[in-house]
């Protein structure tokens, strides 16, 4: 399966909660970047994918694991790789990190679907950039 990608994002103020500790579901929107980057790493824009195949990226479920906070104005490192991978859908194992420390780990299930949002596999030469990767 593909290696690990990383991408780094600062946590704002609009991120954080009362207390300067993310707020816990802006850990999804970190992760959906982090896809988001690593599709464009590979050569893959998602509005391409949509004009040329037909083709998006939903979100099916999500898992997560929250080990220790981020604070305002840290930096947070996002990996992302490929646990498994089926004909119409993928499955990303996600992490944050400060520095050494695991901050978040999360399971997220995307589906490949149609713009009806009817199901429809991942288009061939999206798939063979994604196991290239």
């Amino acid at each position: 399966m593909p290696s690990v990608f990383h991408w780094e994002v600062r946590v704002y103020y609009e991120d954080t909660d009362a207390g300067g500790i993310v707020y816990y579901a802006n850990y999804l929107k970190f992760f959906e970047r982090a896809r988001t980057e690593w599709l464009r790493a590979i050569g893959v824009g998602q509005q391409v994918l949509l004009e040329q195949h037909d083709a998006l990226f939903v979100v099916k479920s999500v898992s997560v694991d929250y080990h220790a906070p981020a604070r305002l104005d840290d930096t947070v490192r996002l990996t992302l790789n490929i646990a498994k991978m089926g004909r119409a859908s993928i499955v990303f194992l996600q992490q944050a990190w400060r520095g050494e420390t695991l901050l978040n780990t999360a399971q997220v299930k995307v589906g490949c679907v149609d713009s009806s949002m009817r199901p429809r596999a991942v288009p061939v030469p999206v798939a063979e950039r994604m196991r290239a990767a």
